[in-house]
This record gives structure tokens, C-alpha cells and sequence, in this order.
């Protein structure tokens, strides 16, 4: 960074003076990226508010990584505006509004973490201090050792100590857990809860659908670099309508439990049978009447059934 960033007034975005009331946090207005004959990100529109946790989801080559790309200035859309706060990226960057933990995020491997988190403090005039990150990043035993030194996994949590050390109010993760083992996702997100508790924005692009679920008030999915869903996690799950009957039966007859109302498929695993079903309580009712049926669980579609449902043909 080439300036020194200034303080917020108190209450505001980092390093900005306090926004009009009802500026959104990021407002992208029909973004597109071209590399060559491909469109990565066709037309995108999006607007977050401050204090939302929002996930954008979508298969490989759906255009997750481009459009956090053009959030944070590193690449310009072809076509369409970014704006944070009201502002050009780069202004909400250079003043420190923003913190990013990117895939790509580089880290010089001959510096320590302790001075690698010092270094980044530097850049700024009223930085969190450095041992609060660290504790929070859960890196606070690794400050005396090199970065290059670090496992896959513990690079991971300095570049997350990186996006907190400006103290940001918007912070954007892509793909924050990867490398991470479940334990160390579960601390990670944990972190993230008090963060978010803060009243801090929060963007974060993942795979893992059941990070999404559990930790994002919004969900935006992307197929082709576009946005094909936009609610809540219970929003885009009514997407994948029906539900799921599982039962025992032994000697089940496939065609004929294909034959009952409201089943549009059917799976056999031993003594157990799976109906995908448009109209559970029907089937239920047939079920019950006309066979043995036994053990029998009804279940919502859950997130992933919904993931498939909406992006199913996408080529990654």
C-alpha cells in the first residue's frame, strides 16, 4: 500500500468517514469479465448491507474467485461499477475499510508471524494490536516462527490474522477453510461468530455448502457468472422442493414403490429404501397402507440437494 490510511470517525467503516444512511457495503452493478472467448462474469449485479454475512457459492468456473477479484480492485470489469461504502475499491482498501484472506494471498516465507503481522500493522495509524489478532487467528504460539516454516493450514490462519489486523468493518474470505482440518474450521468459524458479532460485513466464498448453512444470514449462488439464487439458506433449500422418505422393507419392490403418488424416485440399499418424493404425505399414505414399512424418517431436501438442482449441466 502506498498511503497512510486515516482513522474512522467513531461508528464508521474503517479508515471512511461515516456513510450516508443506506449505503450498502458493496454495490456491484452489472459486472463482466471476459478472458478471451470466455464470459466469467456475465452481467452480475449485487448489493450487500452492512452487517450481513453473505456466502457466494457455485461450482468451479462459476465466477467466484473473479468477482471478489473485481471487488477488491484486482482486476477491472470489462463492463459494470464496484463500489465499497459508496467508494472506488481501491480508496476503501488503501484506507483500510477492508480486509481480504484470498487463495492466493502471498506471504513472505523468511519473516516470522509475529513480524509479518507487524509489517501489515505499519501500513496503518490505529491497527488492531497485534497480539489481540494473533489470539484471535489462533496463531498467538507461532509468532516466533518463520512463515515458510508453517504448515498448509497454519498459513491459512496468518492470512486470516492479515485480514483482521486493519481493524476492517468489511472482511472477504475465499475459501477460508481450505487446508483446515474440522477441528481447526470449527475454531476458525468460531473466530469469525465474534468478529461477525462486531457488527462487521462479512463476504466468503467456499465448497464446503455446510459452512454456508450454518454461518451465513444470506447465500448467493452463482452458475456461469451469474447470479441464479439469492435468499437465505431456508430460501434456496425451497429451491429443491419435496422431501425424502427413508425406511426398512425388506423385499422391496423397486417399480412399485416407484408406482406410488407423489414419488419421483426411488433408491434400494438392502432392507433400506430412499423415496425422493414431489408429494411426501401421499407416498406416506400408500406406504403405510399397502406394504410393511418400518423405521420410516421424513427429511427436507437440505442445501446440497438444492446446489444440484440449480447448477446441474455446469461445466467447471
Amino acid at each position: 500500500m502506498t498511503a497512510t490510511p486515516t482513522r474512522p470517525d467513531a461508528g464508521a467503516p474503517a479508515g471512511l468517514a461515516a456513510p450516508p444512511a443506506g449505503v450498502p457495503a458493496i454495490q456491484l452493478a452489472g459486472l463482466t469479465k471476459r478472458y478471451g472467448a470466455v464470459t466469467a462474469v456475465d452481467g452480475l449485479s449485487l448489493t450487500i448491507a452492512p452487517g450481513e454475512v453473505v456466502a457466494l457459492l457455485g461450482p468451479n468456473g462459476a465466477g467466484k474467485s473473479t468477482t471478489i477479484d473485481m471487488i477488491l480492485g484486482l482486476s477491472r470489469p470489462d463492463v459494470g461499477t464496484v463500489a465499497i461504502y459508496g467508494r472506488p475499491p481501491q480508496d476503501a482498501i488503501r484506507n483500510g475499510a477492508v480486509g481480504a484472506m484470498l487463495q492466493s494471498n502471498g506471504l513472505l516465507p523468511d519473516l516470522t508471524v509475529g513480524e509479518t503481522l507487524a509489517l501489515m500493522a505499519s501500513f496503518y495509524t490505529r491497527p488492531r494490536p497485534v497480539r489481540q489478532v494473533m489470539e484471535r487467528a489462533g496463531i498467538a504460539d507461532l509468532a516466533r516462527k518463520r512463515v515458510g516454516s508453517l504448515s498448509g493450514g497454519q498459513q491459512q490462519r496468518v492470512r486470516f490474522a492479515v485480514a483482521l489486523v486493519a481493524d476492517p468493518s468489511l472482511i472477504i474470505l475465499d475459501e477460508p477453510t481450505t487446508g483446515l482440518d474440522a477441528q481447526a474450521r470449527r475454531a476458525f468459524w468460531a473466530s469469525m461468530r465474534e468478529e461477525t458479532a462486531r457488527g462487521r460485513t462479512v463476504l466468503f466464498a467456499t465448497h464446503y455448502l455446510d459452512e454456508a448453512d450454518a454461518y451465513a444470514d444470506r447465500i448467493v449462488l452463482l452458475r456461469s457468472g451469474r447470479v441464479v439464487a439469492d435468499g437465505s439458506a431456508a430460501q434456496v433449500k425451497a429451491v429443491a422442493s419435496g422431501r425424502t422418505i427413508r425406511a426398512t422393507l425388506p423385499g422391496a419392490d423397486a417399480a412399485a414403490l416407484a408406482a406410488l403418488p407423489g414419488v419421483d424416485s426411488v433408491d434400494i440399499h438392502g432392507d433400506t429404501i430412499v423415496l425422493t418424493c414431489r408429494d411426501s404425505d401421499a407416498a406416506l399414505r400408500k406406504l403405510l397402507a399397502g406394504t410393511a414399512a418400518r423405521d420410516i424418517e421424513v427429511t427436507a431436501q437440505n442445501l446440497e440437494d438444492a446446489f444440484l438442482a440449480l447448477t446441474v449441466g455446469e461445466t467447471p
